[in-house]
C-alpha cells in the first residue's frame, strides 16, 4: 500500500516538535516512502532546509503549513485567556505547485503582519484571496470541522466543510482522519466518514507527527514542559498522550485505518499532485517600473 505523511511538525514548530529534518527524511526513506510533507505550526522557517534534504535523499518534498484560522477577522483582538479554544482553528495547507507555494508564503506572512494575536492567524478573506494552487486538509481535533463535531454541532461542522471546499475548490479540500488512541478521535472519525458520503468530499488519513521515532516520546514530553513552564510531575499540563505522534510506517497506518483504505490511498495521490521547484543561486529582484 502507498502512503504519504501529510501532517508533520519538525523542530521548526518551536518547543512543540522535536522531529529533526535530516532524521525525518532519513526515516521516511528507510520506511520506503517516496514523498513527505512539512506542515509546521503557523511558520515556514524549515521549508528550505527540508526541501534540500528531501531532494538530496530522492524524496519528493511537499511544502505546507498548519495555519491558525481566526473564527472572525484576523484583525480581531478580543480579550480572554491565552490559548483560549475559540481564538483560532487549525487548517493544513499544502502547496500543489509553484503558484501554491507563492500563495502559501503570502498567507503565512499575512498571519504575522496582520493577524498576530498569541499566534499568527489568518482568516477566510486571506484564504479566499490566495487559495490558488493549494490543497487543504481539515487538520486535527482543533480544526473547525472537528471542533464542531466534538460539541455535537453536526450541521455547523458540515457548513464549515462546505465553506472550505468552496474556498479551495472541489477536490482540493479533504476531511482528515486521525487516530492516536484518543476516544474523541474515534467518535469524530465516524462522523467525518458520514459527512464524506453525504457531501461527496474525499477523506485523508494522517498521523500528527511531532517526533521521529516512537522512543522519542519521553524527550518530546520534556520539550512540552519547557514550552508550558511546567514540571513532568505536574498533573494538569499539556501532553500528547499515548506516544503515537511519530513517523509511522505505511503498514502501521493501514492497521489503524482498515475501514478507510481510500483515505490512506488519497495521501499518496495528494503527494503525487504536489510538485514545487525552488531555484537556488539566482538573484531574484522584483521588477519596478
Amino acid at each position: 500500500m502507498n502512503f504519504t505523511h501529510l501532517h508533520v511538525h519538525t523542530e521548526y514548530s518551536l518547543l512543540d516538535g522535536s522531529n529533526k529534518i535530516k532524521e525525518y527524511v532519513a526515516r521516511v526513506k528507510e520506511l520506503g516512502m517516496d514523498s513527505a510533507a512539512i506542515t509546521d505550526h503557523g511558520v515556514m522557517f524549515g521549508v528550505i532546509d527540508f526541501y534540500r534534504a528531501a531532494k538530496e535523499a530522492g524524496i519528493n518534498p511537499i511544502l505546507g503549513c498548519e495555519v491558525y484560522v481566526a473564527p472572525g477577522s484576523r484583525f480581531d483582538r478580543e480579550s480572554g485567556r491565552a490559548g483560549g479554544d475559540d481564538r483560532y482553528y487549525h487548517l493544513v495547507l499544502l502547496a500543489e505547485n509553484n503558484t501554491g507555494y507563492a500563495n502559501l508564503v503570502k498567507i503565512v506572512s499575512k498571519g504575522f503582519v496582520d493577524g498576530f494575536y498569541y499566534k499568527p492567524r489568518v482568516d477566510m478573506e486571506v484564504l479566499e484571496q490566495y487559495h490558488e494552487g493549494i490543497i487543504a486538509l481539515s487538520a486535527c481535533l482543533a480544526g473547525e470541522v472537528q471542533r464542531n463535531l466534538l460539541r455535537g454541532f453536526y450541521d455547523e461542522a458540515r457548513a464549515a466543510a462546505l465553506k472550505y471546499e468552496k474556498t479551495f475548490g472541489k477536490g482540493n479540500f479533504f476531511l482528515e482522519l486521525q487516530d492516536h488512541g484518543i476516544p474523541e478521535q474515534k467518535t469524530v472519525n465516524q462522523q467525518l466518514i458520514r459527512m464524506s458520503r453525504e457531501l461527496g468530499m474525499e477523506l485523508v488519513a494522517t498521523n500528527d507527527v511531532h517526533y521521529t521515532y516512537e522512543s522519542d516520546a519521553a524527550s518530546h514530553d520534556i520539550l512540552l514542559c519547557i514550552q508550558t513552564g511546567k514540571k513532568l510531575a505536574d498533573e494538569d499540563r499539556m501532553r500528547y498522550e499515548g506516544g503515537q505522534y511519530y513517523v509511522k510506517s505505511p503498514e502501521e497506518m493501514e492497521e489503524l485505518f482498515p475501514y478507510a483504505p481510500e483515505a490512506l490511498e488519497n495521501t499518496y495521490k495528494i503527494g503525487q499532485r504536489c510538485h514545487v521547484d525552488i531555484e537556488f543561486g539566482v538573484t531574484k529582484l522584483p521588477k519596478f517600473d
